[in-house]
Parts: structure tokens; C-alpha cells; sequence
């Protein structure tokens, strides 16, 4: 049985929502009809929105939980084109002209935000900075060395330097100048905000149930349906296709922001070596102690290898003191993204026979400019425009056999392997003891009565169960103490411990579980 998370440092939750103001956009109620529907309220979907608003289409955009409390709200902030070692990957399995076009695609995402943050008046915190990619060791430093050159050949503000500003040392890095970060959740309230009125709307707390391809299409939800010419799928992991299941591996990073007395780092940071980590100082207004917090996130993994999440947490919190000052860990959380088999977004119709429906998907962990650059290419597309970009990221690309696996990419290998190796089959965990006993904040999978049962305590010692069947494909979800979730090990599906879908592709709830639970259960 798992150990609950309650030793870990810090809340659990994104600094980013910590720090926001919450929203209040209506739940969907009744019909309506728009020119274009938006599923999925994060960096792709508002996005998108905005930018068709702004062409003079009608937008509805529906989200199943609040604004940016998504994927996007438990980023890092980084708005940036150097992706660690991607321009070295993408010449390698596309060739030369295809980085270039990755590179040109979100340098130009960084000036959109830019440009929607002072057009829009947004308060998120933009602050423009250098992006590194650093270097410990010499096998390292020649791997950071080449991609500085492949960098700059593609017209990227790629330069290679051993004047990096973090406050241990390491041999060299990449840096591209001119890059920023952000308060993702700001934004992309900021974002809603323009969006919302003039006949355009954003509905929250509003789930889609189903996708109707037709002419116009139809988005299904719990409160009426959205009829529109165009249906754009922006909810990271595909709603209504399980298509990209094979070409995509859910993936999960964590986070930690502890909080420090001295100024923050005027630049953002990602490293070579493994263990990757991730670096970054923000400002945020939000408990007691200081208004300078440290973001260290690394510790990935795909969703099938779960391991000891608390043990990542640790570690992670251990390289922010002793690398970097961090008085106390302040919150911790996680995260997950959809990685590419090729290394590229899928960006485009949901299938080649697809007529109306569109998807973003696969933004290999760089939301913030892959999903911006994403959504123009859309936009664009809906709006009968020429995109320069889009033929690369086509969401209906023939892809490669079996590409070398990097950071950014998932092998068909690995997505095979994860599906093979978990339990698909809904049968309930084998062993049942004489005796179970969970202490506060514990859970874990039963078999009861022959069916597989997710049974939790809570603080107050309640003892809760759902049905432990992943309401998406029927695999066996497995208990998160760190993060006090249920997670589907199969294709990523996260839920509360209540049942409530957090992270699809599942979009239904975990019913509730058997009303008689075995008197050994303590």
C-alpha cells in the first residue's frame, strides 16, 4: 500500500492558481449556436478564440472545469523557442527545413503574446528574459555546443556562452535572447476576457459529452449543445478520437516553488544532464514570507512508470536548497503533457476523413508557445488563410517508423509497452489481505465483491469508494498519495478523490463504489 503524501513540503497546488483570482464564467444552459465551438479553455483553446474573435468569427468556448486550471495552469511560465536539445532532434528525424519551421513557428508565437498582452492591457507578469540550456559535463557541453550552431544557422537568436547566471557552476549553455515568461493563469484570463461578449462566450463548469462531425457540427455538454460551422479539440489529450493514442504518450512532470530572500534570476534555465531540471524565479503575490519563489520542475516520467511520486517531490525540493537557496518549499504539483511520436504537435482536422473538427495535440511540453503557434495555424486554416507552418504540424502527417526516442518524442515502442503493460482488463487487484487498514489521507484498489473498488480515507477518517475502472477504456486506476488522486496508468487519466474527472481522456466520472465495504477495512 502507498504512504500518504501528508510528509511531503508544501501545498499542493500550482503557484500559478495559488496566485490568481478565481473566475466566474456561466455553465452552458441552454442551446446555442456560434461560428466556431472551442473545447478546452487553456493556452490552445483561448488562443484560438481570441483570434478568430478578432477575424470576426463568433466563438463559444467550453471548458469542463475553470479557466487555465488545466495543463496550463501547472506549466512553468516559460515562453520560449529553445526547447532543451529539440532543433538537434527535429534535424535528425526531419531534416533541416522542418526545425527551421518549428523554430520560426514559436519564435513568432512569443511576439503574438506579446503583442495580445499590450493590445489587451493583460496583467500576467510578462517580463522578457534569456533562455539557457546549461551544461554540467563535457559530454553535455559538446551536445549544448551544436545545437548553439544549428541554432543560429535557422535564424534563431541562438548564441553559445559560458557566461551562464545561476548560482553554481556548470560549463556552457545555449541562449536565445529575447524569450519571457509569464503568469500563465493571468494570461489566460486575460485571454477570456477579450473573448467573452459581443456575441462570443466562454462557458465553465460545462463538460462536452460528444462531437457531432456534420454540417454545421454539434457539441453535446450536460446543459444544452453548441452548434457550430467549426469544432476545434484543444484539451491536450484528444476529446471524442482515441486515434492519437498511438501516436502520443501521456507524460508527467512535477514542480516544486520554494520560496527565496535574495532578487530573482533574470533569465530561465533547463539542463542537459540528467536528472533534467528546470529553473526559473517569479514574483507572486500569495501567502506570507516573501514574494519571491523559486520553480524547480524536472523528475519525468511517462504515466505508466509512475515510481515513488513522493520520492520526486523530494528530490526536487532537495535541488532547490542546495542549488539555489530555496528557504522552504511553498507548493508542489504535477503535470502532464501529450508526447509526439515524431517530436511535432499534431495540428489540424481530427482524421483525414474529418470535415469540421479540428485538434491541437502533442505540444511535447512547450505549451506556451507550441499552443500559441498551434492556435494561429488554426485560426488561419478556419479562416481560409494560407498558414506558413501548418503542412509540418498537419495532424494527419504519415509518421515515422520508429524514430530515435529524445525529450520531446515517444516511440511507437513505448506507447505500445505502456498500454501492454498495464491492466486494460477492469479485473480487481488480485489480493484482498484479512485485514486493511488506511490511515488518513491513504488509498488504495480492492477487490470487493468481485469488483475492483478505489476506497480512500480522508482527514476525518470517512472511508469513500468509487469504482476503480477508468471510465475512459476500463483500465485499473492506482492511488497518487502525493498528489491525493486516482490515476489511470494507461492513457493518463487523473481523478479526484471524489470521482471527478481532473485530466482526460476520460470524461466521464468514477461512479460511486459499493455501498458495503468489508468490515476488515479500517
Amino acid at each position: 500500500m502507498d504512504a500518504p503524501g501528508g510528509d511531503l513540503e508544501g501545498e499542493p497546488e500550482s503557484l500559478w492558481l495559488a496566485s490568481a483570482e478565481d473566475t466566474g464564467y456561466p455553465a452552458l444552459d441552454r442551446d446555442l449556436e456560434a461560428d466556431v465551438a472551442v473545447i478546452g479553455a487553456g493556452i490552445a483553446g483561448l488562443t484560438a478564440a481570441l483570434a478568430l474573435k478578432r477575424a470576426g468569427r463568433t466563438v463559444a468556448v467550453i471548458e469542463a472545469a475553470r479557466v487555465g486550471t488545466g495543463v496550463t495552469g501547472h506549466t512553468t511560465g516559460k515562453v520560449t523557442s529553445l526547447h532543451r536539445l529539440a532543433y538537434t532532434e527535429l534535424d535528425r528525424i526531419h531534416g533541416t527545413g522542418t526545425a527551421r519551421v518549428y523554430g520560426e513557428a514559436n519564435q513568432a508565437a512569443i511576439g503574438h503574446i506579446q503583442r495580445v498582452v499590450a493590445e489587451e492591457g493583460i496583467d500576467c507578469d510578462l517580463h522578457v528574459v534569456s533562455n539557457y540550456t546549461y551544461a554540467e559535463t563535457d559530454d553535455a557541453l559538446e551536445r549544448v555546443r551544436a545545437e548553439a550552431a544549428l541554432a543560429a544557422r535557422l535564424g534563431l537568436p541562438s548564441a553559445f556562452t559560458t557566461d551562464v547566471p545561476l548560482p553554481f557552476p556548470v560549463k556552457g549553455a545555449v541562449r536565445f535572447d529575447g524569450q519571457a515568461q509569464i503568469h500563465a493563469v493571468k494570461y489566460l484570463q486575460g485571454l477570456a476576457r477579450a473573448v467573452h461578449g459581443d456575441g462570443s462566450f466562454v462557458f465553465e463548469q460545462t463538460r462536452a459529452l460528444q462531437v457531432h462531425d456534420a454540417g454545421p457540427g454539434v457539441v453535446d455538454t450536460e446543459g444544452g449543445s453548441v452548434r457550430a460551422r467549426d469544432i476545434i479539440v484543444a484539451t491536450n489529450v484528444p476529446f471524442g478520437d482515441d486515434a492519437f493514442g498511438s501516436r502520443c504518450r501521456p507524460h508527467r512532470s512535477y514542480i516544486v516553488a520554494g520560496r527565496v530572500d535574495g532578487p530573482p534570476l533574470d533569465a530561465t534555465f533547463i539542463s542537459v544532464d540528467e536528472p533534467m531540471r528546470s529553473i526559473l524565479t517569479v514574483s507572486a503575490d500569495v501567502g506570507a514570507g516573501g514574494r519571491n519563489y523559486v520553480l524547480v520542475g524536472g523528475e519525468g516520467h511517462p504515466v505508466s512508470e509512475a515510481g515513488d511520486t513522493a520520492g520526486r517531490y523530494n528530490r526536487l525540493a532537495a535541488f532547490a536548497r542546495d542549488r539555489l537557496g530555496v528557504n522552504n518549499v511553498a507548493y508542489r504539483w504535477s503535470t502532464q503533457d501529450n508526447m509526439p511520436v515524431d517530436g511535432l504537435p499534431y495540428v489540424g482536422l481530427m482524421s483525414a476523413d474529418a470535415r469540421h473538427v479540428y485538434v491541437i495535440t502533442g505540444l511535447r511540453k512547450w505549451g506556451l508557445t507550441n499552443g500559441t503557434a498551434a492556435a494561429l495555424m488554426l485560426a488561419d486554416t478556419i479562416s481560409g488563410r494560407v498558414n506558413p507552418w501548418a503542412a509540418v504540424f498537419d495532424s494527419n502527417r504519415a509518421t515515422p517508423d520508429s524514430p530515435a526516442t529524445a525529450e520531446g518524442t515517444a516511440s511507437p515502442e513505448d506507447v505500445a509497452g505502456a498500454e501492454n503493460d498495464t491492466n486494460q482488463s477492469g479485473e480487481a487487484s488480485p489480493v484482498t489481505p484479512d485485514r486493511i487498514t488506511l490511515a488518513p489521507g491513504e488509498g488504495t484498489v480492492l477487490d470487493v465483491a468481485g469488483k475492483s473498488t478505489a476506497v480512500y480515507k480522508d482527514a476525518d477518517g470517512i472511508i469513500h469508494s468509487l469504482s476503480a475502472i477508468c471510465t475512459h477504456l476500463g483500465c485499473t486506476v492506482e492511488f497518487n498519495p502525493a498528489d491525493t488522486t486516482w490515476d489511470c496508468p494507461c492513457h493518463g487519466s487523473r481523478f479526484a478523490v471524489d470521482g471527478t474527472v481532473i485530466h482526460g481522456p476520460a470524461n466521464r466520472d468514477l461512479p460511486p463504489g459499493p455501498e458495503h465495504l468489508p468490515e476488515s477495512l479500517t
